[in-house]
């Protein structure tokens, strides 16, 4: 079956144009063999595009461990771009995932994607929690770029509160241009380069406490590269027209046998 790699700000992901059927959604196992980075493709996590009545398609999403997962806003992107490329959208995409129904717009390179308002957001002493998607813990922290991301992370996301259903783990700083956040993926069990709704969460919570936004927008740093999210803010900290907005790019195609 052909397969094809696409990565958004270096957050990696397999794609299966599965209107046919052809791939079983049924095999986790066969999903965490495609996403080992030694033994298999390599990716971050596994996406089908599929049809689906009234949407242009349909974006089931797996984790890298081989589980179907919640929203990724990467892969979202990603698998806009791919649509565009199977000639199913030009300019606007219209597809449903596991949190509903989203908007994506292509325009030069970028893909802008719609993302699920926000209604309501935890706020602790030291941290934050929200769902964009996919639940998310965020903490402000100082020196991002040294943190040892992946032995922290872990650390919170088996906590006693959140082992059972597990939690990204983003930490965050705010530099001179932007805001910068590295983030710990549950499912992937490691950090990633880049991701989507991490960074949807880490802009709403910076826009909660004021810090270095303009406008309902928020320029975003991660190792991957850049993006920026833009939203329209309430005075009770609701969230609506919430845009995350950044490249995704096609990197090789091939066969496998599954």
């Amino acid at each position: 079956m052909e397969f094809y790699k696409y990565q958004g700000t270096g957050n990696d992901f397999i794609l299966f144009d599965n209107r046919n059927g052809g791939f079983d959604r049924s095999r986790i196992d066969l999903v965490a063999k495609l996403c080992d980075r030694r033994f298999g493709i390599g990716a971050d996590g596994l996406m089908l595009l599929q049809n689906k009545e009234g949407f242009d398609f349909e974006m089931i999403y797996y984790n890298s461990d081989g589980n179907e997962s919640s929203m990724c806003g990467n892969g979202g992107r990603c698998i806009v771009a791919f649509a565009s490329f199977l000639g199913l959208v030009k300019d606007e995409a219209n597809f449903i995932a596991t949190d509903g129904p989203h908007v994506a717009r292509l325009t030069e390179g970028l893909v802008n994607l719609k993302m699920n308002d926000v209604g309501s957001i935890e706020k602790n002493a030291e941290f934050s929690f929200l769902d964009t998607g996919s639940p998310h813990y965020v903490k402000y922290v100082e020196n991002v770029q040294g943190m040892d991301v992946n032995k922290e992370g872990a650390l919170i996301r088996n906590n006693e509160r959140f082992k059972a259903e597990g939690t990204n783990v983003n930490f965050i700083e705010n530099t001179d241009d932007a805001l910068f956040v590295r983030t710990f993926e549950r499912g992937v069990e490691g950090e990633t380069y880049s991701c989507g709704t991490g960074v949807t969460a880490a802009a709403l919570v910076n826009a909660m406490n004021n810090k270095n936004h303009s406008q309902g927008v928020c320029k975003i740093k991660t190792l991957g590269g850049n993006l920026t999210v833009r939203y329209q803010q309430n005075e009770t900290n609701n969230f609506s027209n919430i845009w995350l907005e950044g490249p995704a790019t096609f990197v090789f195609k091939g066969n496998v046998e599954l």
